[in-house]
Formats: C-alpha cells, structure tokens, sequence
C-alpha cells in the first residue's frame, strides 16, 4: 500500500528536513510540502495530497498538528480517506485508521469534538441571553451607525463563512466533480450533481463554478477541476459518465443505469429518445472499456448480466 506523506512548517520555522527524514524512514516515496500557519485554510500542496491518494493509500504525518487547524479539521479529513478506502496514520500520535485500534481513537475523537461544538453552542446562547437581560442591544453598534469599516469587515466575515459552509458541505459534492472534471462540461456535471441522494446544496453553473474556484483558492480542491472541458462526442460524454457511475457503484445493474440516465440525467439516447434500455447501457459500457476509462475487471461484471 502506498505512503503519501504531509509537511508543514509554519512561515517563522526554518524548513521541514526533520519530518522528511522521519516521512522518508516510515516509507514514503511521495511527499508534499507547505509553508502556511497551521490554522491556513490556503494549504495548496495539502488539496493535492488528498487527490493524489488512492483507495488502498495511506497519507502519513509526523504529527497530527502539522496537518489539521483543528480536531474537527482532522476529522473531516480521516472521512474524506475513509471515503477514497484510504487510511491516515500520525507517526508520533497513536492513530492509524487501518488498524481497529487507531480507528477507535479516532472515533473517540470524534466523540470529543462534538461534545467541543456542544459546549461553544451553549456557551453562545447563555452569553447572549445575559446580554440581553442587562439592557443591551443585540447587533452592532458600528452597523447600526453605519460605519464603513464595521461594512467591510460584516463583508469579509461572510465571504469567510460563505467558506467555512462550503469547506463543511463539501464531501456531499466535491467528490463528484473532481471525478467529472474537466472531462466533462460544468452543465452536465451541475445535472449529475442534482440527482444525488440525499441531495446537497442548491447550485445554479454559475455558483457552482464559483464554489469551486473558491475552494481550489483556499487549497480544498484540486485546482485540475478549473481547466476547460474538451469537446466530446455524445457517445464519449455517456460512456465518461457510466464509466464513473460503475466506479462509486459497483453493484449498480444494467437496468438500474438506464432508469438513472434516462429518468435521473434525462440523457438522450443515441438515437435521440429518452428511455434507455440495459442492452443500450451495455453498449455504452462496451464503448468505455474500449475508450480505456472502465477497468476490464467492472466491464466484464456489467457484460454478463
């Protein structure tokens, strides 16, 4: 199995050879870089070590604190490996998501960090609820005199929370896309992304698009989903999404894909009809394996049912 290894010093720490050394020793052939303060969210090399990992991978660190701001930032982290069927293990911290043993810490801490969030929450409210109760008015003073600066920072807070929304929902939508793109056009990509069960946010192209350039800037996508879509035929575009429909569904049947081509994506047939059939999706699925974007092993699967 693979090691992918993580760096990170901060921009006043000298330079990251002590953890390539203990990086190189644990067995990494591939390791990333970044020079950014911990609590970044602008960690370019970090996206790119979470794309490059494959199922079966293992991204390694020295120390937890060189790769999350925080333990909720660790914990949607192991869940986007676990969603890959990769593993995340910490050299010098007892965690190794592919033994049990570091997968029930990594529950426990899961366990701590809601009971963190539960505990801001209440403090939130209780605050509020006593300065209210002392005559004071909620808001801001600044806002309501309508100072420009108090503008300007309101501003900057929701572009950051505009963030922070999208960094959370993320694993509901990215993953699609950066399987998709830039094969695929935004507005086929946008349709695929409607028809997710449960669904997640509400996207027009144009927010879509500006969703994940945000996230590509802020270093929680890879930035390869931003290149332009080639031109395809419309046998190809069929065959890219099949293709990926059997990858994150193996056990999909030829019949469930036509009902979801036809129904779900409302993608015409070759002859320009709207009701697919399973040996018109195995044609397709026989055009993919040709085109060499299905492995041989889901190909035959799908041929002999």
């Amino acid at each position: 199995m693979p090691l992918i290894g993580y760096a990170r010093v901060s921009t006043d720490e000298q330079d990251t050879l002590a953890q390539l050394g203990e990086l190189r020793a644990a067995g990494c052939a591939t390791i990333f870089e970044d020079r950014a303060s911990g609590a970044s969210r602008s960690r370019p090399n970090l996206a790119r070590a979470l794309s490059k990992v494959e199922h079966g991978d293992t991204l390694v660190v020295v120390r937890i604190d060189r790769l999350a701001r925080s333990l909720v930032h660790l914990l949607e982290i192991v869940e986007q490996l676990r969603g890959k069927g990769a593993y995340f293990r910490s050299i010098n911290d007892p965690i190794d998501t592919s033994s049990p043993q570091g997968m029930l810490m990594t529950q426990m801490l899961g366990a701590f960090a809601e009971f963190e969030r539960a505990l801001i929450r209440e403090r939130t409210r209780a605050g509020l609820k006593a300065a209210v109760a002392r005559g004071a008015k909620p808001g801001n003073p600044k806002m309501r005199a309508r100072d420009l600066s108090a503008i300007d920072d309101l501003r900057h807070s929701l572009r950051e929370k505009h963030l922070h929304d999208l960094i959370d929902g993320r694993r509901g939508w990215l993953p699609l896309v950066e399987r998709l793109r830039p094969q695929l056009p935004w507005a086929l990509v946008l349709r695929h992304i409607r028809t997710l069960k449960p669904p997640v946010r509400s996207f027009s192209e144009r927010t879509l698009v500006k969703a994940c350039r945000t996230l590509v800037d802020a270093g929680y996508a890879n930035p390869v989903i931003l290149e332009t879509a080639p031109r395809l035929s419309r046998d190809s575009r069929v065959a890219l999404l099949v293709a990926d429909k059997l990858r994150s569904e193996p056990d999909a049947t030829l019949r469930g894909i036509a009902a979801w081509l036809s129904k779900d994506l409302r993608e015409p047939t070759p002859r320009g009809g709207m009701q697919w059939s399973p040996e018109g999706v195995r044609r397709v699925i026989s055009q993919a394996q040709g085109l060499g974007i299905l492995p041989n092993k889901l190909a035959g699967q799908k041929g002999g049912e």
